[in-house]
């Protein structure tokens, strides 16, 4: 077991925040309230602009069908993101380091470039999202408001600069804007409770049906971020509990209720978007709106609400930049764990964002709205092939003794992890099936 002061190895802007949280002395809510925070930063992911992509294709094309995809998926990224949290407080590692730590040496670069195609393909959606939203709110050309994005390096550093606990809170702030449009947006879509309720029961077609399998896999990778298991088992470890067995479990029981209580705010959003589509779009006809800009333009129209667009822009936007500030803390978490090397934040963020708008910028310019929609669900496809890299190393080091001492996955937890895991594997074994025998 390594001294608390490795904690501090991986992102020490994070871990030397001082948000010491009293385990002994005051009531559970207060030291709940100042524990709470790392599990909102990590539902940010759960709510980005590939999130919107994938749950606007998929309600505008298949009505509520595929709500039951958005549930098993919350419900399978609240389980992993547990296991994420445990594995930072029991073993003080998080799991880059973790990876590092315990694989041979000879994977661990593999295993760190992979998951920076996923950091890169998580920041492709937000560059389309935010430029999108440029455009929707300002007019912006959307070419140039790709370019624009890369002016998010200021936001992040200052952020930084200001403390982790004032960043938690602007990320706090913007989510309160996505989910105040997204409940606005319920209440004018006006879907009907009998479809809503039909759409959680599993269908057989979104196996059989090779579109509908290819937008559910889309949202198992927009819901499920590889990148969130990295950063929440880092972050959680910013609060200041006791290292020992009793201080260990309260955190992680302060720790789940964190995380649970986020993401099921982040299933309201995805299912509200979802819902939307399929009351808005759907049932009028429109089945193939998987282009944010389109969607927006429809919004007004269709609804007769004039601001439906205007508030649809401003939800985009407050996604973009709030999901801008947690990729660039895990991109800074996963380099730093897998290969101790340290880079500025804004030099790491720089340089991931360069990643992300060449190819959106080339395909804005050459290919336009359309081929920018179908560049930003791709990205959230190339997310659920990456997440076994991910998934599979956690689930290994969670259940193991070595590295988590007596708080170890129990059986009925490894087979339930195991469960999950398997499902998602089977799910993107299908897709690549399907991909080539086509």
């Amino acid at each position: 077991m390594p001294p608390p002061s490795a904690v501090q190895e991986s992102f020490p802007v994070s871990h030397a925040a001082p948000s010491a949280v009293p385990l002994s002395r005051s009531s559970w809510l207060k030291r709940m309230l100042r524990f709470a925070g790392p599990g909102y930063l990590v539902a940010v992911g759960y709510m980005d602009p590939g999130n919107w992509a994938t749950d606007l294709a998929g309600g505008s094309a298949y009505g509520y069908t595929l709500l039951w995809i958005v549930a098993l998926s919350s419900v399978m990224a609240i389980f992993l993101q547990v296991l994420a949290a445990r594995l930072g407080i029991a073993s003080g590692l998080d799991l880059a380091q973790a990876c590092r730590a315990h694989s041979a040496p000879r994977t661990v670069v593999p295993q760190w470039l992979l998951c920076e195609v996923a950091i890169c393909a998580c920041d492709l959606a937000e560059v389309i999202g935010t430029a999108i939203a440029f455009k929707l709110l300002f007019g912006i050309p959307l070419t140039w408001g790709v370019a624009l994005t890369v002016l998010d390096v200021f936001l992040v550093l200052w952020l930084q600069r200001r403390g982790f606990r004032y960043l938690e809170c602007v990320i706090v702030s913007l989510l309160a804007v996505v989910t105040a449009c997204f409940g606005l947006s319920l209440v004018v879509a006006q879907p009907q409770l009998a479809g809503v309720l039909a759409g959680f029961v599993p269908s057989k077609e979104t196996i059989t049906n090779p579109g509908m399998l290819y937008v559910a896999i889309g949202i198992v990778g927009a819901t499920v971020m590889p990148h969130n298991l990295y950063l929440h088992s880092s972050i959680v470890q910013s609060r200041d509990y006791v290292r020992d067995d009793a201080g260990k479990r309260q955190a992680m029981g302060f720790a789940t209720v964190d995380i649970v209580g986020a993401l099921v705010i982040a299933f309201f959003i995805n299912a509200a978007i979802l819902i939307s589509a399929a009351a808005i779009f759907h049932v009028n006809g429109h089945h193939d709106v998987a282009d944010l800009q389109d969607a927006s333009e429809l919004l007004g129209p269709i609804t007769g609400v004039a601001l439906a667009s205007t508030v649809f822009g401003i939800a985009l936007l407050a996604s973009g930049l709030s999901s801008a500030v947690t990729a660039t803390l895990a991109g800074q978490i996963v380099m730093e764990g897998f290969v101790r090397l340290r880079m500025p934040p804004w030099a790491r963020r720089l340089l991931t964002r360069s990643l992300a708008i060449v190819p959106a910028f080339f395909v804005a310019l050459l290919y336009g709205e359309a081929g920018v929609t179908k560049l930003l669900l791709l990205s959230q496809v190339v997310l659920s092939l990456q997440l076994p890299f991910a998934m599979v190393p956690l689930i290994r080091f969670t259940s193991s003794r070595k590295v988590m001492g007596r708080f170890a996955n129990r059986p009925a937890v490894l087979a339930l992890a195991i469960a999950i895991a398997s499902f998602i594997i089977a799910l993107n074994g299908v897709l690549l099936w399907r991909l080539w025998a086509s």
